[in-house]
């Protein structure tokens, strides 16, 4: 269509359309003086008839009142505007997700257990990193990287879906193995900044990497760290035993996580940390993650115009022409 996805350039000309509506009261004052008029007594024995051509010679004024609305629109500038964009990202984001897969990441403080939650959570995080590279790595008394490092979000996303807890991973919280294997993902990377997500529910009780040795490991390779420890203050509802059939017993326990050594960790990587007690508490943490880390995005922009005022003026003047002909020819007697 035509007038689809119009702006108007001189939208403020379209006050000129108040001349229409002034014109027609001017044309019908004026009217009756236009015609002659003959004064008798009576008209009896004269035969009254109309004449077609009379009556529609005012089509003249209407065709030029027509064309002086398409002029004054084709004045006003309409065209549309056709915005291509082009985005260039360059040095974005490498993130790894370290998660703790531990038995207490059943806890159900958190809805439905700590687990799931962050699962929830961390899949809206990693939507809202387009361009930038996101890895997982699972660790309990033992690490491995479940994604490496890639752009694909699919891959990511289906990943997390299948971190559950199983007992093929060696019982424990070996942070210091999760954080060095991260390290490890992310050393070699040319991003222009590097990021360990690094969450647990627990103390470092497993593994034989310290945490503070890879703490310092990521100092050396500059890779932050933002810490995040899951879980309510007090006792929760945890694993305790696992029943005959192969599920878990639960028990109120004592939550123990080991905020001093988290919170130097995040300190000494120039990252930070944090304290998640509950689900909504979690998404404001990743929500706090994204907007202090972002990435430099070059978005450009081309407008491509097209003037759509020729028509409009090709077709007022073809009314003009039409008017001027048939007031010179057709119309002559009687106008």
């Amino acid at each position: 269509m035509m007038f689809e996805n119009i702006e108007f350039l001189n939208k403020e000309l379209f006050w000129l359309l108040l001349l229409l509506p002034i014109a027609i009261i001017w044309y019908v004052l004026k009217h009756s003086k236009q015609t002659a008029e003959l004064k008798m007594s009576t008209t009896k024995g004269f035969k009254t008839s109309s004449s077609f051509w009379s009556k529609f010679r005012h089509a003249l004024f209407a065709l030029r009142l027509i064309a002086l609305a398409l002029l004054i629109t084709a004045l006003a500038r309409p065209r549309t505007v056709d915005v291509s964009t082009k985005t260039k990202t360059t040095n974005g984001i490498d993130i790894v997700m370290a998660i703790d897969v531990s038995a207490s990441m059943l806890a159900k403080d958190l809805r439905p257990n700590r687990l799931e939650a962050l699962k929830e959570v961390a899949a809206d995080f990693i939507d809202g990193r387009p361009n930038d590279r996101i890895g997982l790595v699972e660790y309990a008394g033992e690490a491995y990287t479940k994604t490496p490092i890639t752009s694909d979000k699919s891959i990511v996303k289906r990943s997390l879906r299948d971190i559950n807890y199983n007992n093929i991973i060696e019982g424990g919280t070996a942070i210091g193995m999760g954080l060095a294997t991260s390290v490890n993902r992310l050393k070699d990377s040319r991003a222009k900044s590097k990021v360990i997500i690094l969450l647990t529910d627990g103390v470092n009780n497993s593994g034989f990497i310290d945490p503070k040795i890879a703490s310092e490991l990521a100092v050396e390779y500059g890779i932050k760290v933002y810490a995040i420890g899951l879980g309510t203050n007090g006792m929760a509802l945890s694993p305790i035993g696992i029943n005959p059939n192969g599920t878990f017993r639960y028990g109120r326990s004592q939550v123990e996580i080991d905020e001093a050594l988290l919170k130097d960790i995040a300190a000494e990587t120039g990252g930070k940390y944090f304290r998640a007690t509950n689900n909504d508490k979690l998404a404001e943490i990743y929500g706090e993650i994204n907007k202090l880390e972002k990435t430099d995005v070059e978005e450009k922009k081309y407008y491509n115009y097209e003037e759509k005022y020729r028509p409009l003026v090709l077709l007022a003047g073809l009314l003009l022409l039409i008017e001027l002909l048939l007031r010179n020819t057709i119309f002559r007697s009687f106008v």
